[in-house]
């Protein structure tokens, strides 16, 4: 105990120290006059400090649901919940993840603590694919960063809906079994028989694990995210979306790169609605919530490679067949 204590104390200190590091790195005007910090050097780092600020309160939120589903749900609640029919299962699943208000980095601990409970690939799939996209946060807004026009939230909804399905209908048909990593261990709940206050002490030990395992990973995929969109400028993109293909591609790699809350993404993507097509801005908007920078290296940390990779490639594809069939209705 007193070793798990102390290995808290450590990472809580060292995350502690970092922030100071960046803070004072940020706004202290001394050390600005002493070291000649390059104008890009002070961009990325505001920029990996504002997806960092952005997506910290989210994560929270996941680990403590995580932490909630690893104690008081049972093997035996997942069974009575999920369908055992596979395509009622997948229904269900994106169901339940657009009712449910998550971030797509706050969902990958969720998810995880799911299929360690017994909630089938696909439909854990389903979920984390519908949860960031379509809740009720994220369409109220897309409808207000679109002028109060229910199109686009519609539309949002709708297609992401469509698109969540038949990814997690592909995942079903390609995969079998949890796709863990061999160094993830599922761990059984056995804590039935305990008082409700050593299950909601236990509950926030698993939170506080869940937290630092995913928080490293969203640390480096946050740096990531900030470094191409600092050294990559968005107008480089841009300048390739010349044709109704290559501008839905340049706006899905956009909503990958800057790796941007689903809560927030809509506000962003109406500020190319003069220069690009209802499609592209269509990509933006559904692919973004479902596969970015941030949560790819989140995933990767608990999934397997090949996993993630191939969950990556249906995404896009499904997401880009989907909007180009769609074009000319829209």
């Amino acid at each position: 105990m007193i070793r798990i204590i102390r290995g808290y104390m450590i990472d809580i200190t060292g995350i502690i120290l970092i922030a100071l590091a960046l803070f004072m790195f940020t706004f202290s005007s001394s050390i600005k006059d002493t070291f000649v910090i390059p104008p890009s050097l002070l961009n990325l780092n505001t920029i990996f400090l504002s997806i960092l600020i952005e997506a910290l309160p989210f994560v929270l939120i996941g680990v403590l649901i995580a932490g909630v589903i690893q104690i008081f749900v049972t093997e035996e609640h997942i069974q009575r919940w999920i369908p055992k029919n596979k395509v009622m299962a997948v229904i269900m699943s994106c169901i339940v993840g657009a009712l449910f208000p998550a971030c797509e980095c706050g969902i990958v601990p969720i998810v995880r603590r799911l299929v360690v409970k017994g909630v089938p690939i696909h439909a854990a799939m389903g979920f984390m694919l519908t949860g960031p996209l379509i809740n009720p946060i994220v369409i109220a807004s897309t409808y207000m960063a679109f002028g109060n026009d229910f199109k686009i939230a519609g539309l949002r909804m709708g297609l992401g809906f469509l698109v969540a399905i038949m990814v997690a209908f592909a995942v079903s048909w390609i995969f079998k079994g949890n796709q863990f990593k061999p160094s993830i261990i599922s761990t059984h709940n056995h804590s039935k028989n305990q008082s409700l206050s050593k299950r909601f002490w236990s509950m926030l030990t698993h939170s506080i694990d869940e937290f630092f395992d995913m928080g490293k990973y969203l640390v480096m995929g946050a740096f990531l995210a900030a470094f191409v969109q600092t050294y990559m400028p968005a107008k480089s993109l841009l300048e390739a979306g010349n044709g109704p293909a290559s501008s839905l591609f340049v706006m899905m790699g956009l909503a990958y790169v800057l790796s941007l809350c689903s809560e927030a993404d809509a506000f962003i993507g109406a500020s190319f609605s003069s220069i690009f097509p209802v499609s592209s801005i269509l990509g933006f908007l559904i692919f973004g919530p479902m596969m970015d920078l941030k949560n790819t290296l989140m995933m990767l940390s608990v999934f397997r490679f090949k996993f993630v990779m191939v969950l990556l490639a249906l995404v896009v594809s499904m997401v880009f067949i989907t909007l180009m069939l769609m074009q000319s209705f829209l």
